[in-house]
């Protein structure tokens, strides 16, 4: 199988700043590409940012920061993603969003090039509807923060062909992550399982149960997470939260992934974690 050298990201936020990070430090050719030249510069600067941590934790010789950076081509013209052999979509967790990127991917990238997603929850047998190519759709979930989680959940569509899942795990293995395989359904694995237990404590705190402290203390000393349930909800965003137990209930049917009242309340009153310095705990600005 040929291996991938030329690699397109689309969305320069958080998760796509990172996913282009691992990429560029894994000797790949990255184009990075956002609708604003800003959210580019941000993004660069975020990635120089972090691989300097890198270098001052003993993970990457100093040398490698500059060859790493120059591996990294931002662009505000997707026409220019045209020679990409894999791209990986990383916008906003809404369909629409998701949807439009991918149907000028379809147009845009060679008939030969895989159509990755980094949704964390819309079905990836949906989004390779939109496309003439379905057989090379795949989900590739990387976690927050990119460079540090191993994990990349591998998201096999109705249509995604053996192919595209082989190349798909060996790009990851790759990039030094752990490939898991797992099949097309609402939340996939990590969120199916995650978000109702995100959910059920924030009913916990509503219902005056225990403080967020003392239920973060329960998970972090009673079943060794590393953070409690409520801690990582404000890292995730108390927003993408809710919008994944919403994907979660319409796409099952079923009224126990509800949100929570207070998390929708929260997100209303605009606390929606540590992005915004409050949430379940309160930040620095």
């Amino acid at each position: 199988m040929h291996q991938i050298q030329k690699v397109a990201v689309v969305g320069a936020g958080t998760m796509g700043s990172g996913i282009a990070h691992v990429f560029a430090r894994s000797g790949l050719q990255v184009t990075l590409c956002d609708v604003e030249q800003r959210f580019l510069d941000r993004a660069l600067a975020s990635i120089r940012t972090n691989l300097g941590r890198e270098a001052a934790k003993g993970k990457l010789p100093e040398s490698e920061i500059e060859p790493t950076l120059s591996r990294i081509r931002t662009t505000v013209d997707m026409e220019s993603l045209a020679g990409a052999e894999i791209a990986v979509e990383a916008a906003p967790e809404r369909l629409d969003l998701k949807s439009e990127v991918f149907r000028a991917l379809d147009r845009i990238l060679p008939a030969t090039a895989i159509l990755a997603t980094n949704t964390s929850s819309i079905s990836i047998t949906k989004m390779a509807a939109l496309t003439r190519r379905p057989a090379q759709v795949i989900g590739m979930h990387f976690f927050n923060p990119v460079p540090i989680m191993a994990l990349v959940e591998i998201v096999r569509g109705m249509a995604t062909s053996d192919a595209t899942f082989t190349a798909v795990r060996d790009l990851s293995l790759q990039l030094g992550k752990t490939p898991v395989e797992v099949n097309d359904a609402p939340g996939f694995v990590s969120n199916r399982v995650l978000m109702p237990l995100i959910n059920e404590a924030a009913f916990a705190v509503m219902e005056g149960v225990a403080t967020p402290e003392a239920i973060d203390q329960v998970f972090k000393l009673g079943m060794a997470h590393p953070m409690g349930p409520l801690t990582l909800a404000d890292f995730i965003g108390i927003d993408v939260c809710v919008d994944i137990l919403r994907v979660l209930q319409d796409g099952f049917g079923d009224p126990k992934y509800r949100p929570c009242p207070l998390l929708i309340r929260m997100v209303d009153a605009g606390w929606l974690g540590r992005k915004s310095a409050r949430g379940f705990f309160a930040y620095e600005k």
